[in-house]
């Protein structure tokens, strides 16, 4: 039998397949459903910085005043109705590891290093094996430059470090002008895992009613190639895991990533469509595929197809292009 067993963040889990932040992570009724469906680890389902900074009327009125803080934010919480979200995420962590006996990491969506950071300290002590920080900052404020953007991350990594032990992931979007740079500056933070990318909603028109939608809500097999590009070159050239997420669909997509260099590989949109049980189909077809090819353990494999270690390594730039397109006459 194959061993899927592998390490994240200093974390021992029994396979790498891990259930990403996602509505599918915010209860407990499916925290113990995605376990016996056979994940890794799990993502909580993200709780906002807007609702950490919240939690007293005081703190809401810094948050009003704040810079930083993207107002359209505040039109989706009803303070008045809404429930404690922070005792509940708290909660939430607490009950989860009584039930539950793989990691489970919570995760911050946040947009500054202001105010929050020390709850951190709540997410240890309420029992989380992990933190992973899902820091959007889509680079569309003309007001702020790059380096304001990218010292944003660094911010915030230095003040949830100081704020916990707890091993800590960064997810980021390919949304960089220097990327390989910046993660590689990422990885020489106090971070044990950078994860690849985060996925925002696209927006869409409705041009009967001229309202906003959203489309592709959920990701396709297809959008897999940004984030196995960029494993494949960043694999083997830091030192810090790397976890892959968006387009992975099915065992195969899995296998890719690992291949690439990947630790861990998170899933979402296939639980959605498939329900958890395409978890286990997930981790029979990868297995299958190392018997196949006599592969005893990951790590015998992993990184097989990075960048530093193909034979080829411009496949991931130019030569592409090259080959597919050269002899084409229109």
């Amino acid at each position: 039998m194959a061993n899927l067993s592998t390490t994240y963040m200093g974390l021992k889990l029994k396979n790498p397949i891990i259930a990403s932040s996602s509505g599918l992570t915010g209860t407990l009724k499916d925290l113990v459903e995605l376990e016996k469906s056979g994940v890794g680890a799990i993502v909580l389902k993200s709780i906002f910085e807007e609702e950490i900074i919240s939690e007293t009327e005081d703190n809401l009125n810094k948050m009003n005043a704040s810079g930083f803080i993207y107002p359209e934010t505040m039109e989706y919480f009803d303070f008045d109705e809404m429930e404690d979200p922070v005792a509940n995420y708290l909660k939430l962590i607490a009950d989860a590891k009584s039930e539950v006996s793989i990691p489970i990491i919570a995760s911050v969506n946040c947009v500054t290093a202001d105010k929050w950071p020390d709850f951190a300290k709540r997410i240890q002590s309420a029992g989380a094996d992990g933190i992973e920080l899902n820091i959007f900052a889509l680079p569309t404020d003309m007001n702020r430059s790059a380096t304001q953007n990218e010292a944003l991350y660094f911010d915030i990594i230095e003040r949830v470090s100081k704020a916990t032990t707890l091993p800590i992931a960064i997810k980021i979007s390919p949304y960089n002008s220097s990327l390989a740079n910046f993660i590689k500056k990422l990885s020489e933070t106090k971070v044990k895992a950078i994860v690849l990318f985060n996925r925002f909603y696209s927006p869409d028109f409705d041009v009967n009613n001229f309202e906003f939608t959203s489309t592709s809500v959920f990701s396709t097999p297809a959008e897999i190639a940004l984030s196995l590009r960029w494993v494949a070159i960043m694999s083997g050239r830091i030192d810090t895991d790397l976890s892959a997420s968006t387009g992975v669909h099915d065992g195969l997509g899995a296998i890719k990533q690992l291949l690439a260099g990947a630790q861990t590989v998170q899933v979402c949109s296939t639980l959605y469509r498939n329900g958890f049980a395409k978890v286990e189909d997930i981790l029979k077809q990868t297995e299958e595929w190392m018997n196949e090819k006599g592969f005893n353990d990951i790590e015998q494999f992993r990184g097989k197809m990075s960048q530093v270690r193909t034979y080829n390594p411009a496949a991931f730039e130019r030569v592409q292009f090259m080959k597919y397109f050269r002899d084409m006459d229109r």
